[in-house]
């Protein structure tokens, strides 16, 4: 993931250093939207990743109070077997637990640092959206109103769209990975 977002701040660099004059404004504009939508993305998936981190904790967890309510009640009736089995299921739980933990540490670690990313990214966008610029460089069509943004207002809408775009596709392509692997799976059982 972090990648990604290297790659974006990459990208962003690239708008930002473009920006030495109104004229190639627009050409800027339509860079800094892209790498703001790839941006909004990637936060997106941050999160995916982070909820994934959580269940799996989670499951671990359960499986870990699974192993030792075990060992303990095996330990009861004095069954040495199942109370050494049940121990190494613990340990082997215990460690994913361990590591599951510090994985969440550093994902919502990356998520703050992506979603602070994002928000720079916007109020930059914003600024050169609206003529505002940045480092004295607007696009040209006058200065941004006090009262109103309408332009800002209809590039949220855009993003938006955009992010949902990309996310119907997502959706539909896993849904498809996902009939495929099911369709093999029958095949397979199937003796095909």
């Amino acid at each position: 993931m972090g990648a990604l977002f290297e790659n974006m701040r990459q990208a962003w660099r690239d708008a930002m250093s473009r920006a030495s004059s109104p004229a190639e404004g627009r050409a800027v504009l339509a860079m800094m939207r892209q790498a703001l939508v790839d941006a909004k993305v990637g936060v997106s998936q941050v999160r995916d990743a982070l909820a994934a981190t959580r269940a799996r904790l989670a499951r671990e967890q359960k499986e870990l109070e699974t192993a030792e309510r075990r060992g303990r009640m095996a330990s009861e009736i004095r069954d040495e077997e199942t109370a050494r089995v049940a121990e190494r299921y613990a340990a082997k739980h215990r460690g994913r637990v361990a590591m599951l933990g510090r994985k969440l540490e550093a994902q919502t670690s990356e998520l703050a640092l992506a979603e602070q990313e994002l928000a720079e990214m916007t109020e930059q966008f914003h600024a050169m959206a609206t003529g505002g610029g940045v480092r004295g460089v607007g696009v040209p069509g006058g200065a941004p109103s006090a009262t109103s943004d309408p332009l800002a207002e209809s590039t949220d809408a855009s993003l938006d769209a955009d992010l949902a775009g990309l996310r119907r596709a997502a959706e539909q392509t896993a849904r498809e990975a996902d009939a495929e692997r099911r369709l093999e799976e029958l095949k397979r059982r199937m003796g095909r």
